[in-house]
């Protein structure tokens, strides 16, 4: 393996991503794990060199106090600690990200002796091995949205095993405008990749008929494109594995043993209890900051790895409430107008994340000197390095102007667009 490793353990501490990141921004390679991991479990990963334990707020667990077990303590690895006195003395955690690294500095480098060995480059070598351990010669199926995490997912896994792996791309209907097709060209045409597309529009939004609560939604569709997965394996024979794009924002917004979830996402709280497959998730400790990076060193195009962000839901939970079909079609015309609006503007390289939702209410309007009762279009645009908090875009306002009246003349059943001007926190970056 060709990086050195620190695991942050996770005692109910808010800050176990800045320490995370503190770490790799000292070029040392990191990784989160729970409270209850084992010694042997930490001893069983590569090149593990030490412990930062992180203490904090959410340190009861069903009404059990969190500590740091005795046979973690006496594993034999450097063990230093935040906001968690322990049997020692209490260090607590600073506020600013530089003065993290400034506190365990000497602890990586001085203690646990670990090189600065953390880059795109080593870490792509050691998933790669690390995928070849897992997998052997059996075959892995991948679940591909054509999304920045499953694409990098793709050509890190044709990487690894080359024609080992069959892509599925199911079409749910909660797709943007033109979406399929563009994934169909650029892995199947251009990647090489083994592909298989499925037309499942109506089977997903049959199923999701109704359903207004978005947690209900998310689940739906996720054990839905498991199902469907599974379906495919049985027709491909002798699959095994499913590769999924999951990254630790995903993790964390799913809800984990410390911290209540916010939205469960399909590729973590959505998946069947009797899933058969094993799962290779390889990007399920970074960033999306880190994921492009990862992207850009496996040579994919930056219209590919610089592609907006989509969730695994897709339009599903930008169509708020119970999806109808007339309301998707106004999240699908209204999406595409502010795409195209954007990349006029240059705003398509600049611009982290943007998009449309249309809720589930109406409101009275005017159309051709007459009363019309329509939707509202509701636009959102911000800005983010790791998808933990996000800034929103002051969008010039002779343009908000332009997408208005766009939105307004062409997507049927609108008759107001709104612009959200709300930060993560307190609201999320997708609306559900």
């Amino acid at each position: 393996m060709k990086q050195d490793m620190l695991v942050v353990l996770d005692l109910g501490s808010t800050r176990n991503t800045d320490v995370a990141r503190a770490i790799r921004a000292l070029g040392v390679y990191s990784e989160i794990c729970n409270y209850d991991v084992t010694a042997q479990e930490l001893l069983s990963m590569p090149n593990v060199r030490g412990i930062v334990a992180n203490g904090g707020p959410n340190d009861t667990v069903d009404g059990v106090k969190i500590t740091l077990s005795d046979e973690v303590k006496k594993s034999g690895l450097p063990l230093y600690t935040f906001d968690y006195a322990g049997d020692g003395a209490l260090n607590p955690m600073p506020e600013d990200d530089a003065d993290i690294q400034a506190a365990l500095k000497s602890f990586v480098f001085d203690t646990c002796k670990a090189e600065p060995n953390w880059n795109m480059e080593n870490f792509i070598a050691d998933q790669v091995e690390l995928i070849r351990r897992q997998v052997g010669g059996k075959k892995v199926l991948l679940a591909l949205s054509g999304g920045v995490d499953s694409s990098v997912v793709a050509a890190l896994l044709l990487k690894a095993i080359g024609s080992q792996l069959t892509c599925v791309h199911v079409n749910h209907g909660l797709l943007r405008k033109g979406e399929p097709e563009q994934v169909v060209q650029v892995f199947r045409d251009h990647l090489g990749a083994n592909l298989v597309y499925v037309d499942a529009v109506d089977r997903f939004l049959d199923k999701l008929a109704g359903v207004a609560d978005p947690e209900q939604k998310r689940k739906i569709i996720g054990a839905e494109f498991i199902r469907v997965f599974e379906e495919e394996a049985r027709k491909l024979e002798g699959i095994e594995f499913l590769a999924q794009g999951t990254i630790y924002p995903d993790i964390v917004e799913s809800g984990t043993k410390t911290a209540k979830m916010v939205k469960s996402h399909h590729n973590v709280g959505g998946l069947p209890e009797d899933l058969q497959f094993q799962l290779v998730e390889p990007l399920k400790m970074l960033f999306k900051d880190e994921v492009r990076a990862c992207g850009c060193a496996l040579g994919l195009p930056d219209s590919m790895v610089y592609r907006q962000p989509f969730p695994g839901p897709g339009l599903g939970v930008r169509c708020l409430g119970a999806i109808t079909r007339d309301r998707l079609e106004a999240v699908r015309e209204s999406d595409a107008i502010l795409r195209e609006e954007f990349a006029k503007e240059g705003l398509d390289k600049t611009v982290w994340q943007y998009f449309t939702i249309v809720p589930d209410f109406k409101s009275v309007g005017v159309r051709d000197n007459a009363r019309c009762f329509d939707w509202p279009v509701i636009l959102r645009a911000v800005n983010t390095v790791d998808a933990m908090t996000a800034t929103v875009e002051p969008i010039a306002w002779p343009v908000l102007l332009r997408i208005t009246d766009r939105i307004l003349k062409e997507v049927k059943g609108v008759n107001r667009v709104c612009y959200d001007v709300s930060p993560k926190p307190t609201a999320t970056i997708e609306w559900e």
